[in-house]
């Protein structure tokens, strides 16, 4: 007993003298850029959190409306939760429209129902509606050579097809049906346009979008067709010297309303520099649930920001914009460069397009600062994105890049199939892909972290 009790005796001496002269535990080191890029392609901890919660507790967040609001309050408590400084709500206001009854059918020769929906700032045909013939066109190019006057009393019906392309420049020639087509109609005397959807799906589910009309044109009741209906509407064109339909849509307009921009920032450590904006936006269309258009944009730019804090304090702050309102007009990127006019951006992201992979990197200094436009393109090589001396353009919430003349980085997605999407009830969180998602996040890790800590000018004015 005595040399058991000499022994314990002893080994606590043992471990309290080891405990005296131990050495403190060193702290953790920050990862690397590099290295939290690529932890970022294995795991993603805030953008499919993000995309998932939004669209699970608010859902479509059509601008100027309650709907909306919600999605402001929703950003705004999972930012404050993610840890971000200076959450606020800038809120503006804009006009709201907002949709009513949607209905089209063939009266004859061939009697059927068609499936289409109202475009945004769509007139009314009033509870009754109207009925009327139809005249097709080929293209946008065939209604501008419409005479004056021809289509009096008519319904035009514009059939510009969309193709799918990876850099979605698709868009860019078929979107002017869309865009000022009814307009152009209701120019020559049109009393209701329908056009092809402006998509690349093949099912029947039609995509919505804003329409514009020229000063001292009257808005005129404008929807759009799925691509099945309007293929079946020019089958009909073809068989018969008149085709009649009949048209109705409710949609009101609501006046003036409020949206707002969400912000959020990461501090950096020199405050005399001019921040990171990373921007997306936050409303959608009411159809969907806003998923690829654009919560997961959203998603991705906070995933950006947090990785690039969670490998120290950056040079300069990393500023979120969660704009409001873009789908109807640009509200919130418009609003936000007129607030912060005076307050110097140093360069622009915006996800916009969908979460599908990353493939091309440009930027819009490459010619002027091509040893930072070069390390950007290194830097990302290694998941699968390219370099391009195309020039990047301002994105739809990037107002204040285009107005102060600032730097702006496009990380081009992957458009083969987003326009499937667009604008479409089928705009929901299950068409996102976690592993395409990912990579989006880590390329912008890698990316906004560069820049973030870049301490010579970025691009100068010019």
């Amino acid at each position: 007993m005595k040399s058991h009790s000499l022994l314990l005796a002893g080994a606590a001496t043992f471990f309290a003298a080891a405990l005296s002269v131990s050495p403190v535990l060193a702290q953790p080191t920050a990862p690397s850029l590099a290295d939290q890029a690529d932890s970022a392609l294995e795991s993603d901890d805030y953008a499919w959190n993000f995309v998932e919660g939004l669209t699970t507790e608010v859902g479509p967040r059509q601008a100027g409306t309650e709907a909306e609001a919600r999605g402001r309050a929703w950003a705004v408590q999972w930012l404050k939760q993610q840890g971000f400084s200076d959450v606020q709500v800038e809120p503006f206001m804009m006009n709201t429209w907002v949709r009513g009854e949607e209905k089209a059918e063939i009266i004859s020769p061939f009697a059927q129902p068609m499936t289409l929906v109202a475009l945004g700032n769509s007139a009314s045909t009033g509870p009754d509606g109207v009925k009327a013939e139809v005249v097709g066109f080929d293209s946008y190019a065939d209604l501008m050579d419409a005479p004056a006057g021809s289509l009096t009393g008519k319904i035009a019906f514009i059939n510009h097809h969309m193709k799918p392309t990876q850099d979605g420049s698709g868009y860019g020639f078929a979107g002017p049906a869309r865009w000022t087509g009814p307009s152009l109609a209701a120019s020559k005397g049109a009393i209701a346009v329908v056009i092809r959807s402006i998509g690349t799906d093949n099912h029947r589910t039609p995509h919505t979008g804003g329409t514009t009309f020229a000063e001292g044109v009257e808005p005129v009741p404008a929807a759009a067709l799925s691509n099945p209906d309007a293929d079946n509407l020019v089958r009909m064109l073809e068989r018969a010297p008149q085709v009649t339909m009949k048209l109705t849509l409710t949609p009101r307009n609501l006046g003036q309303t409020e949206s707002g921009n969400v912000l959020a920032e990461i501090p950096g450590s020199d405050l005399s520099l001019p921040p990171v904006l990373l921007a997306c936006h936050l409303d959608s269309w009411d159809l969907g649930t806003g998923a690829i258009d654009d919560g997961v944009g959203c998603g991705i730019a906070a995933a950006a920001a947090k990785n690039v804090a969670a490998t120290g304090t950056p040079l300069r702050t990393i500023r979120l914009l969660f704009a409001g309102a873009e789908e109807t007009g640009l509200w919130g990127g418009r609003a936000y460069a007129k607030a912060h006019a005076d307050d110097p951006i140093a360069v622009g992201l915006e996800s916009d397009f969908g979460a599908d992979r990353i493939w091309q990197l440009r930027t819009n200094f490459a010619a002027e600062n091509a040893a930072l436009h070069d390390r950007l393109v290194r830097a990302v090589a290694r998941f699968g994105v390219e370099g391009s001396d195309e020039e990047a353009h301002d994105g739809a919430d990037l107002v204040i890049i285009g107005e102060q003349k600032a730097g702006h980085v496009d990380l081009a997605q992957d458009g083969t199939h987003y326009f499937d999407l667009h604008h479409t009830p089928d705009d929901t969180l299950d068409k996102i892909d976690p592993a395409q998602l990912r990579q989006n996040v880590a390329v912008w890790t890698q990316v906004v972290g560069i820049l973030a800590n870049e301490d010579q000018p970025i691009k100068s004015s010019n």
